[in-house]
Formats: C-alpha cells, structure tokens, sequence
C-alpha cells in the first residue's frame, strides 16, 4: 500500500522525465525556424508584411485543423504509432524546407508540417496530464510546461543567431537533428502504452465504440485569455527581428536569451502558487508584467530597455502560460484532459496565427513600435475580461476567487 500511494504522488517518473525532454526537442524544431521565417521569406521571396504573416499563421490554423483530426483517430490507432508519424512528418518537411523555390510551395509545406506538429503537440499533453498525480497537477504541468517555455524563450535567439551566421540551410539541418533527438527518447519510454491500458480512461478510448466526452464550459474563459496572450507572442516572433532591423539593434535576438531566464525562475513558483490560492494570484500580476514589457519594446532603442522589456516578459508569459493550462486541467475530468489539452494548444496556435495578421497589417500601416503598443492592448483587455469576470463570481460566490 505505501508503495501504491507513492506512486500515485510521484511526479519525476521515467515516462514524464523522458516525454518533457520530447516536448523540449518538438517545441525547440518549432522555434527555431518560426523566428527565422520572416526574415528568410522577405530576403528570399521579396515578401511584405502580411505575407511574412501568412508563414506563421497558415502553419498555425493547419495545426489547429490537426488537433481534431488527432482527438478522432486516437481512439482507434495506437497513441505511439501516430505520435511517431506526426515526429516523422514534422522532421520531413523541417529538412525539405531548403527546396522550396516559391512563396507557394514553402506555403504547402507550412501546412505539412503543421499536420505532423498539431498530431505531435496532441498526443504528448494528453499522456502527461494522465500520469500527473491530481494533487500535484500545477507543480506537474508547471515543470513540464518548463520545456516548451524553454523552446519558445531560447529557439527563437538560437534560431535567429544561426540563421545570420550560417543562413537558412544550416537552420533547417539543426531543426532536423533537433526533431529526431526525440525519437531515442521515446524509445525510452516505450513502457508507456502498457501501462496506460491497465487505467479507465484508456479503456474507454480504446473502445470500438468510444464513450462520447461532454464539452466543458469552464475551459472557455482559459482558453480566450490564452489566445489574448498568445496573440502578444505572435508579434514578437514574427516581427521582433525585423523591429531589431529597424531601430539598429543588431543583437535583438538577446530578448529571447534574457525572456528564457526569468521564464524558468518564474515556472516552478507560478505552479506552486497555482496549487496553493489559485489561477487569480498569478494571471494578474503576470499580466501586468506583459503589458509594462510590450510598452517598454514599444519604444525600445537601447539594449538596456530590450534587455529590461525581456525580463518582464519571460516573468509574465512563463506565469500565464502554465497557469492557464492547469487551470483548464483541474477543471476538467480525466476523460477530458484530451480535450483540455487540445483547446490550450489550439487557443495557443490560434492566437499566434491571429497575432501575426492583425499586428502584421498594424505594423504595415504605421510602424512597429506602434504595433507593439497594440500587442500590449491586448493584455488589458485580457485584465478586463478576467478581472471583471472574477468580482462577478466574488459577488455571488466568495469562494470563487480561488477556483
């Protein structure tokens, strides 16, 4: 017995450590060439800026149209076979991007890789969040969430780096070689579908005749506060070099070095403080910093200020994003954690996809400190929306807060 209960509490097991490494290697392929893209497409192609926008958002809406396709046909393939087939494409395309000879083929193979990825960036969450023990699911999320957070803050500097000193190419090689970093690692963990089987969720998804899951309502309000905030990130990863270009900063790619450091200070104590009083202690504070860092790059012209605009960021968005990703769990039964999981990723994908086009089309009509003061817009509505709907629930619930 006390062996079964330590079990059921552990979180460093062998299958989490070695499927949060994959979601390391997956995320990082991802931003690597994200942040690179713009550039790439406009010195190669001769593309403007909403065209620029139209690399990151139609990979995006085809991850989106992905991750429906994945909740479907995980119930009747192998979790492992599909997880290894969307891998396979991703790291595929990732190597054939140096052949494309136009806007449209580079176009087509955008959509390829946002299949292989929406599958991939399914099919991982969902596993995690099974094998989390419940009582420690924001600690558990907050750590796993640590890797893609990582990505997000050191592949775009690492891409945007190589992509001045050795082009395009090199890139896309390294991506490649990222990607099938994950394939050993899974191997590794190739006890993982054994053991889920022996649960009831598994069951049921194994079923011939799968048992139809009921849509929860609470995971809407996270989800819209996670596009608002992913709609800031889309701005930063299309545009933050091209911005650099603009005000002469030749090292901007530094924002991405500066932002990973206080993400992975912040995300061990974000979840902690999640588990203890609530998703309201860290969204509100963190936002804040989201607005004071996009306000600060919206006038930025020195390092310092980038420097400074980096930190305030990486301490909001390494706070929001895993609050927001176990809010939506913890609200959610076992049976809906695929579900939870996908709407996070989808609200994600979506807001960067929105991000790129609306701040695309401001920066095409005025300039883009201009837009980043847009982007920072977008976290007050998101304060507006949350906090208003909180002193609503504080009003008839007191307890509320804390939900």
């Amino acid at each position: 017995m006390p062996e079964q209960q330590e079990l059921r509490t552990k979180l460093w097991t062998k299958s989490f450590i070695a499927l949060t490494f994959s979601a390391l290697f997956l995320f990082m392929n991802l931003q690597m060439l994200l942040s690179s893209f713009p550039s790439y497409v406009k010195s190669e192609f001769q593309a403007g800026d909403i065209m620029v926008s139209l690399v990151t958002s139609v990979f995006a809406l085809t991850a989106i149209a992905s991750r429906f396709m994945t909740a479907f046909l995980m119930r009747r393939i192998s979790r492992n076979v599909l997880l290894y087939i969307g891998l396979a494409i991703a790291a595929a395309i990732t190597g054939l991007y140096v052949v494309a000879d136009s806007i449209g083929s580079l176009l087509l193979m955008r959509v390829g890789y946002g299949i292989g990825f929406g599958i991939a960036s399914t099919i991982i969450p969902t596993v995690v969040s099974q094998i989390i023990p419940s009582k420690r699911m924001g600690e558990g999320i907050g750590y796993f969430g640590l890797s893609t957070s990582l990505a997000m803050s050191i592949g775009p500097m690492i891409g945007l780096n190589v992509m001045k000193q050795s082009g395009f190419g090199t890139l896309a090689m390294i991506g490649t070689f990222t990607l099938l970093l994950a394939f050993p690692v899974l191997f590794f963990s190739r006890s993982l579908p054994a053991h889920h089987k022996k649960q009831p969720i598994e069951q049921s998804t194994e079923s011939p005749k799968p048992l139809k899951v009921p849509f929860n309502k609470k995971l809407v309000l996270p989800a819209i506060l996670n596009v608002l905030l992913a709609i800031t990130y889309g701005g930063l990863l299309s545009f933050i070099a091209l911005f650099g270009e603009a005000v002469h900063l030749e090292q901007v790619g530094l924002f991405f070095l500066f932002n990973a450091i206080t993400v992975i200070i912040i995300r061990p104590i974000s979840g902690r403080l999640f588990d203890k009083r609530g998703p309201a202690a860290v969204l509100i504070p963190a936002a804040v910093c989201v607005v004071a860092s996009l306000t600060v790059l919206s006038y930025t012209t020195s390092m310092p200020m980038l420097i400074v605009s980096a930190l305030l960021y990486g301490l909001g968005f390494g706070a929001i994003q895993p609050t927001i990703q176990a809010w939506m769990l913890r609200t959610s039964t076992p049976a809906q954690y695929g579900m939870a999981n996908s709407m996070f990723y989808n609200s994600t994908d979506l807001g960067v996809a929105s991000g790129a086009i609306i701040l695309g089309a401001i920066s095409a009509a005025s300039d883009y400190g201009m837009m980043y003061r847009y982007s920072a817009g977008f976290m007050v509505l998101f304060l507006i929306i949350y906090i208003g709907i909180q002193i609503t629930k504080v009003r008839n619930n007191p307890s509320a807060l804390s939900q």
